[in-house]
């Protein structure tokens, strides 16, 4: 029987749902305010509300939805073309546009989208359990951490932050839902320098550490489990620059 962290590892629907939030929610809203960065929103991912309207564009299982002034309109994303699905949310894909060297290609604009809204579903509960337990982390630290704004990359396509743990030094802490790093979702922490301070066996991966989803969902309490990951890869950082000045 699979279990919940299954229903996570779909990489062509992880590709889709990708270029989705780049070039329908990011491109959108870069097109109107400048900026790109995204939200885990309620049943999926979303924009923040943007613009004069305001207006939010938002993902939720198998269906794109367009809020302007009050009004929402929806359009379900079954057999419906990249192309159809930037022109109901007004964005251009004969624009220019990118968020960051990962950013995906366009691909072929003019092809149905394969996008299981079960992963969608998925996804979206991955990113809320990163969401959250980065929240009751973030809250926690001094003002002098000044964590920056969490957000969700359409470049990357992961939930992330950084936060200072010592006088120029950062760490990145965030939730991916998948990569070329790991097919299956993981948590991570990522030190700004090369250094990786106490407990050889916590910096796992190339980039830091990483916690995986199947770690993560085997736990009691899979929120707590996240944020004991995340604040023990900051106290080691923070213990390996005591007296660094």
């Amino acid at each position: 029987m699979k279990g919940p962290e299954d229903r996570l590892v779909d990489p062509a629907s992880r590709g889709a749902l990708h270029r989705l939030a780049a070039h329908v929610l990011g491109r959108r809203r870069y097109e109107v305010s400048g900026r790109f960065g995204l939200r885990a929103g309620p049943g999926g991912i979303a924009t923040p509300a943007f613009g004069d309207g305001p207006e939010v564009v938002r993902v939720a299982g198998g269906v794109l939805i367009r809020e302007q002034s009050g009004t929402a309109s929806y359009r379900p994303m079954e057999g419906a073309s990249l192309a159809e699905l930037a022109a109901f949310t007004g964005a251009d894909l004969t624009i220019a546009f990118s968020s960051g060297a990962d950013t995906p290609e366009l691909g072929d604009v003019a092809e149905p989208i394969r996008l299981a809204g079960a992963y969608v579903d998925a996804v979206a509960d991955w990113f809320a359990l990163g969401w959250r337990a980065l929240d009751v982390v973030l809250g926690g630290l001094p003002p002098d951490a000044e964590p920056a704004t969490l957000q969700l990359w359409p470049e990357h396509f992961d939930v992330g932050t950084h936060v200072g743990v010592a006088p120029g030094q950062r760490v990145n802490l965030g939730a991916s839902p998948g990569d070329a790093y790991s097919e299956v979702p993981y948590l991570y922490v990522g030190p700004w320098s090369a250094e990786r301070p106490g407990e050889a066996g916590f910096w796992n991966a190339p980039f830091g550490a990483a916690l995986s989803a199947t770690e993560v969902g085997g736990s009691s309490d899979p929120v707590r489990a996240a944020v004991q990951f995340f604040r023990r890869g900051l106290d080691l950082v923070a213990a390996g620059n005591e007296g660094v000045s």
